[in-house]
């Protein structure tokens, strides 16, 4: 994994607009007006989003015709998901040590 790409990926993730376009396309692709009208920002402003998570691996693109269609991608959030999991077993271990500790007593 690349640092880069964490940067990228959390920087694009930080603003909750992108957040909520996140959550609109999880389950199924959608327009840019059809994401604005689930979100309510213009569709100008969905675009702008849009292309920013594109730019981090956060969504990918479809064409339907002549429609772009808009969906999340997975192994784009994977990423952050293997950034952050890292510091689980760290945490984990400190927590069963600190439990073992005090049932000793």
């Amino acid at each position: 994994m690349w640092a880069g790409d964490v940067d990228v990926a959390l920087r694009a993730l930080a603003d909750p607009n992108r957040r909520r376009i996140l959550a609109v396309v999880r389950e199924e692709p959608l327009a840019v007006g059809e994401i604005a009208k689930a979100v309510d920002m213009s569709q100008q402003a969905v675009s702008h989003h849009l292309h920013v998570l594109h730019d981090a691996g956060l969504v990918t693109e479809q064409r339907q015709r002549t429609r772009h269609l808009f969906l999340v991608r997975t192994d784009g959030l994977r990423v952050v998901r293997d950034f952050l999991d890292g510091f689980w077993p760290t945490h984990l271990a400190a927590l069963k040590a600190a439990a073992e500790a005090e049932v000793r007593g």
